[in-house]
């Protein structure tokens, strides 16, 4: 099942929006890495955040890659996304809690935010930036500030109810474009402390339109694009074989000398690809 996510502009302001509600999304990296509630949280904005920006790429076969490495005790989280916006992600220690609150800022703790975006060039181009709190969000808000000159504003939750289950799940981002005013920035940081958590306007009912309307409030909305993605992982036997191989050959004997029969467990979606010693002798 596909989540929705739909892009927006003011036509009277130099405002774009692109919104976007990830609950499935969520939910099957929740059941597929075993994550409790912090964990779940902090992949799960990652995730949405992800998703929307590879959706922004203008490039076929384009990716957007968000790492974020902390001190915490979660560890790493990455996750990446096509042009599509269809993402996959892990996180380093899927089992921290932090005494079963919901706690991202901790768990992450302080460190770094990487940004590589793969669009057909020679070399991905590579931004970093220092962690706000680690509650992502506004450590986003900061990397588009730095590292690509754009003012924004990105909103980002995930509600987890009794049973670890995803309630809800979705984010939105906007940005402003070089012609705009202080007016549209009053006006949007009115209408963001108005309209309240992103979980708690999709636990009121609305939809990605109405999302939109309430953020952009004032402006005239005219909505461009609507469209599905969903948790997505590329692997199959040929891509690990391709890895297996760039490892080195003397690598790879000391990996089959010390296990009979070699497995290479995908670190996004956790399936496992089998190696018999045959197959790895063809390598050689």
């Amino acid at each position: 099942m596909s989540d929705k996510r739909i892009k927006a502009i003011a036509k009277d302001a130099a405002v774009q929006i692109t919104a976007a509600i990830s609950t499935q999304t969520v939910e099957k990296a929740r059941v597929i890495h075993k994550t409790v509630k912090t964990s779940t949280a902090a992949l799960g904005r990652a995730l949405t955040i992800c998703s929307i920006m590879g959706s922004q790429l203008k490039v076929d076969n384009g990716s957007v890659t968000v790492q974020i490495k902390g001190n915490g005790p979660l560890g790493s989280v990455i996750c990446v996304s096509d042009n599509n916006g269809n993402v996959r992600g892990y996180v380093q220690n899927p089992a921290c809690d932090t005494n079963g609150k919901i706690d991202v800022g901790r768990g992450i703790g302080k460190g770094y935010l990487m940004v590589i975006k793969d669009i057909g060039l020679k070399e991905p181009i590579t931004g970093t930036t220092v962690l706000v709190n680690g509650e992502i969000a506004e450590d986003m808000t900061k990397y588009f500030a730095e590292s690509e000159q754009i003012p924004s504003a990105c909103a980002l939750g995930v509600s987890i109810g009794k049973d670890q289950s995803i309630i809800n799940a979705g984010g939105y981002l906007v940005q402003l474009m070089p012609s705009h005013t202080q007016e549209d920035i009053d006006k949007i940081e009115k209408n963001i402390k108005k309209a309240g958590s992103i979980t708690k306007m999709l636990s009121d009912g609305l939809d990605l339109t109405g999302i939109v309307k309430k953020v952009l409030d004032g402006f005239e909305v005219e909505i461009l694009e609507e469209s599905n993605f969903e948790y997505k992982c590329n692997c199959n036997k040929e891509r690990v074989v391709r890895a297996l191989i760039s490892i080195g050959k003397k690598e790879l004997e000391e990996l089959v000398q010390k296990q009979e029969k070699v497995e290479i467990t995908c670190q996004f979606c956790d399936n496992i690809y089998y190696f018999t010693d045959d197959e790895i002798s063809k390598l050689f």
